[in-house]
């Protein structure tokens, strides 16, 4: 059986690793911020203790064997609510994925350092931070970039709002990341109208730009590469 100070060290260390990807969360406003992970990851851990030595004293019957993985891998799958609960959808996009996996990594993490296996519980934690804080600068320069598109067209001046975009494209709209309206240069009675798409697949790309073409009041239309 552990001794009190062992234990209290234990869920104190949990709260510490669960509360170092909670940051990282709550940084971003995310729903699942940093208490949540801390008492994700607290739980976690005492959940395993109990498993793993709560039932110490059931031992010294006749024919009892105890299997200390039992609780931990209703952990694993009941963690599972709270991810579901940090997943939205929003105009048919789903965002909340990374944190609800988060979530499950601390509930990970809080089982390891309740069974006392500290090195691999501070090792997943730096790893989960990494791939959370650190890999994301380098999937907005390398990944993000490439989904990105511009289209530029004349329209009749005065034609072409937001709203009216809005209305033309109908959910691919979530994907229009800059949108500016100018007079032409060449051609005053045109406005000149410059849309930036961010994280468009080519099927969704294909689709946006041909309702784009279907508008009576479109001129001339471009499409550009995004450097």
């Amino acid at each position: 059986m552990l001794g009190n100070l062992e234990l209290i060290s234990r869920l104190v260390m949990a709260a510490a690793l669960g509360s170092l990807i909670g940051f990282e969360r709550e940084r971003l406003s995310w729903a699942a911020g940093l208490r949540t992970h801390m008492l994700v990851c607290v739980g976690s851990a005492l959940i395993m203790i109990v498993s793993a030595f709560g039932f110490a004293d059931a031992l010294h019957g006749d024919h009892v064997s105890l299997d200390p993985s039992r609780m931990a891998a209703q952990v694993v799958s009941g963690i599972g609510f709270l991810g579901a609960g940090s997943i939205l959808l929003r105009n048919e996009i789903v965002r909340g994925l990374t944190t609800a996996a988060s979530l499950w990594s601390v509930a990970a993490i809080g089982l390891a350092v309740g069974g006392g296996l500290y090195t691999a519980s501070i090792a997943a934690t730096i790893i989960i931070l990494i791939i959370l804080a650190g890999i994301k600068p380098l999937e907005r320069r390398f990944i993000s970039v490439k989904q990105r598109r511009q289209i530029t067209m004349l329209v009749e001046r005065g034609t072409l709002s937001f709203h009216a975009l809005h209305e033309a494209l109908g959910p691919g709209s979530v994907r229009v990341k800059q949108f500016v309206v100018q007079q032409s240069e060449d051609t005053p009675e045109l406005d000149e109208v410059q849309i930036v798409l961010s994280r468009v697949s080519a099927l969704e790309y294909k689709a946006i730009c041909d309702r784009l073409r279907l508008m009576q009041t479109v001129r001339e239309f471009r499409e550009e590469d995004v450097t």
